[in-house]
């Protein structure tokens, strides 16, 4: 299968990598700094590879190799939609890192037209994909769980100056949003995975220790669900040192699941009422990852390569990202009316946010 990748930063590499490990064909790489494209093909020694083009423009790319079957995009949050749509438009499937829009028009139009054209989209949350929450899940759609009582998530990291600084699009309310939308968002993506619709939800955010930014840098929130359940969410990168824990609960009648590590990698709690020897085997797992982003994005490639030869919705499709995506702007919606939000949400962007801390 043909593929490209759009953006060469900080996540690229498991691009990459699980493009490698899947035995994808790949035909070019674009970025707007050639030597980010060559530092990439390099560490994935890749770079004497005379058959991967390198393009600092994605849509002569585009345009170059109607070959294409496959682009995963990259790049700052802020051009996800844009380039999406225009892949979309030229028959193209994506994978679109998180978030998969910065509004829900755009998220809606990214739907809409892929719909239209027999284009698949995956949203890259590839946590999805971990080991401990696939086991949950597992155990959950065998209704293991009984019924769901309530439920938190807990992104509790650290991003210093020097990270925010390195690319000045970082922190800003058009190309990035804050921790919630950047950092939190996986973390969102599996509490409503796992918990279902949401009836309403009521948040606040702060800038308490990066005020070099115009996003927030913690956020809380209480959400309620369709079906009855509650849960919590907290976001943030003021952690000192260093990154602390990224951790899921899931509190049912029969069952107590906490999902720990740094990217709900580890089972830190497993307790079911029908204990089974495989409960008694994966207590306590521990999934070894080389970096906060973990192994996912292999499974989730081959999930969308699978997809598309099969003619099938991916495993994590565009209303996942959309989903994701509405939970976010919600909070941020509330944080600015400073009241609670009942879904869907209908018409909301993360620049609406502008100057929401002065900035």
């Amino acid at each position: 299968m043909k593929y490209a990748l759009i953006g060469c930063g900080r996540i690229s590499t498991n691009h990459i990598y699980a493009a490698v490990n899947n035995k994808l064909d790949i035909v070019a790489v674009c970025d707007i700094l050639p030597e980010a494209m060559e530092a990439l093909l390099q560490k994935h020694n890749l770079s004497d590879d005379g058959s991967i083009a390198r393009y600092t423009d994605y849509k002569q790319m585009i345009a170059e190799h109607p070959e294409l079957e496959l682009i995963s995009i990259a790049t700052e949050s802020g051009y996800h939609a844009r380039i999406a749509l225009d892949c979309i438009v030229a028959g193209i499937n994506v994978i679109i890192e998180k978030p998969m829009a910065m509004s829900i028009d755009d998220a809606d139009k990214i739907i809409k037209l892929s719909e239209e054209k027999g284009v698949k989209v995956c949203a890259c949350h590839q946590n999805r994909f971990n080991v401990a929450v696939q086991e949950m899940r597992q155990a959950l759609e065998a209704g293991r769980f009984g019924r769901l009582s309530h439920g938190s998530i807990h992104v509790r990291w650290n991003r210093n100056e020097g990270y925010y600084t390195q690319a000045p699009w970082r922190g800003t309310w058009a190309g990035d949003g804050g921790c919630l939308m950047n950092q939190c968002i996986h973390g969102i993506d599996l509490l409503r995975w796992t918990f279902g619709e949401v009836d309403e939800i009521y948040g606040t955010t702060r800038q308490q220790f990066h005020d070099y930014l115009e996003a927030e840098d913690v956020g809380m929130a209480v959400v309620k669900f369709k079906n009855g359940a509650i849960a919590t969410i907290e976001g943030t990168t003021n952690v000192y040192p260093q990154n602390l824990e990224e951790s899921l609960f899931v509190f049912g009648e029969k069952g107590t699941v906490k999902i720990g590590g740094k990217s709900t990698t580890n089972l830190d709690v497993w307790q079911f009422a029908d204990e089974n020897d495989h409960d008694r085997e994966i207590n306590g797992l521990v999934e070894p990852t080389s970096n906060v982003y973990g192994n996912g994005h292999t499974g989730l490639f081959a999930d969308m390569i699978d997809a598309i030869s099969h003619d099938r919705r991916p495993y994590i499709d565009a209303h996942a990202g959309r989903a994701a995506l509405e939970i976010v702007l919600a909070i941020y919606k509330s944080q600015k009316t400073g009241q609670p939000v009942k879904m869907p949400l209908t018409d909301f962007a993360s620049t609406d946010m502008a100057g929401e801390f002065g900035k």
